[in-house]
């Protein structure tokens, strides 16, 4: 089974990308940021780490506000370096393990965490400033996979610092029931005290800082009960990130070593490192039996339902790129170059031949046995002017006239707007 080895705290200030970046290493000003991060280095090593759960917020990079939720777990196989305004960081795509994703997924929503999955969205420097600092001496990655939760911290309303610790002790239900043979790192990302907006811009409280370290391995409990506002007073309004941290100690045993621990405040961000080992034991057999139990149960009986085919994380990971294709079909270029140039349009989106053919085949119920949502091939069939009923008969592999006589009413329809309607 996975086990949790331990648990990392890392500042994601941009301050930290720049500085690798730009080859800051040997720069009194710039090398205690190295020297701590070395730290976390060599014990991801000595760990044998191969998965690092990696908890940051997205700075409205790949998360905007006109979806902006609390929780969100990357389910994808990569990952690449996002543009946040000058271009994407030189930065080698990170492996994502999937099947841990999916399953921590499941495991969260049975214990009545609603989270949003992604895939297809890059990861901006939340993620990437502490991630890119495991790179060894001579700038070779690291080469464990990553499985990403960004948490909504910067809309409010956002999670408070209970729920949180209530995530961190579940998520660590889910890793243990997870059958892999596996090393698993919990990092928490953000912090420590810093303000970026306003007129408290600049803010920094480093004597609270180091009261919250001392907490979070000694008394977390008396984090948990603090409200947001008093993380915001302390710690300003950005700083209040820290409460991610709560999520990786939440996850981590009541009996926890520090094995390493720093700060160091250089210019509008204390930027901190930090390494629990997890000294406590693992969920016995029995305990991860019921909670296995407890995970399926929702959905136990439903694969034996004929000619249904939940869409569940696996399929969607798997299927991602052709339910992509097809879900741009509301936008109207992407409609028109599918009508008008379909071969051309599928070269530019990689399609497979499989892929290929499924379309141009009007394979309805082969795509849906596939992996491919009713939902984007009801945008398909709009745009070719196939009726849902049309989709719904071919489903059955009966004719439109045969599926029509077992309604009470024989009548065709589709989502069509405004341009089909008016042609």
């Amino acid at each position: 089974m996975a086990r949790i080895v331990g648990g990392i705290g890392a500042s994601h200030s941009p301050t930290i990308g720049f500085a690798k970046d730009t080859g800051k290493h040997n720069d009194p000003l710039w090398a205690p940021i190295f020297e701590g991060f070395a730290q976390v280095r060599d014990w991801v090593r000595a760990k044998k780490v191969d998965v690092i759960f990696a908890i940051y917020n997205d700075h409205i990079t790949s998360f905007f506000f006109d979806h902006y939720s609390p929780f969100v777990l990357g389910i994808a196989d990569n990952y690449v370096a996002a543009d946040e305004g000058g271009g994407p960081r030189r930065f080698a795509p990170v492996k994502g393990h999937v099947a841990l994703a999916q399953h921590i997924a499941m495991s969260l929503v049975a214990d009545e965490f609603d989270l949003s999955l992604f895939q297809g969205k890059p990861l901006d420097h939340g993620c990437l400033s502490p991630l890119s600092m495991l790179e060894d001496e001579v700038g070779n990655a690291w080469d464990g996979a990553i499985v990403p939760l960004q948490v909504g911290v910067l809309q409010l309303p956002i999670p408070n610092a209970r729920r949180c610790w209530k995530l961190g002790q579940s998520l660590r239900k889910a890793i243990e029931s997870f059958p892999e043979d596996l090393n698993v790192a919990v990092m928490a990302t953000g912090g420590l005290s810093h303000q970026v907006h306003g007129e408290r811009a600049g803010f920094l409280n480093e004597a609270w800082d180091e009261e919250f370290l001392d907490l979070l391995e000694s008394n977390p409990q008396k984090l948990v009960e603090t409200r947001l506002a008093e993380y915001v007073a302390l710690g300003g309004m950005e700083g209040a990130e820290v409460i991610m941290w709560l999520i990786m100690r939440g996850a981590l045993s009541d009996k926890v070593g520090l094995v390493h621990r720093t700060t160091y405040a250089p210019s509008v961000t204390n930027i901190a490192t930090l390494v629990f080992d997890d000294l406590g034991n693992s969920a016995g057999e029995a305990a991860i039996a019921a909670h296995l139990e407890h995970v399926g149960h929702e959905l136990a009986g439903a694969e034996a339902v004929q000619g249904t085919y939940p869409f569940t994380p696996t399929r969607s990971q798997a299927n991602f790129r052709i339910n992509d294709f097809l879900h741009r079909l509301i936008e109207p270029a992407h409609r028109r170059r599918f009508v008008a140039d379909f071969n051309g349009l599928a070269d530019e989106f990689a399609l497979t031949a499989e892929e290929r053919d499924l379309i141009a085949g009007r394979k309805w119920i082969e795509m849906i046995q596939r992996g491919v949502s009713f939902f984007v091939l009801e945008k398909m069939a709009a745009v070719i002017g196939v009726s849902n009923p049309e989709v719904y008969a071919a489903f059955r592999g009966e004719t439109l006239e045969q599926f029509l006589a077992t309604r009470k009413a024989p009548i065709t329809y589709s989502v069509a707007g405004a341009e089909k309607l008016d042609a």
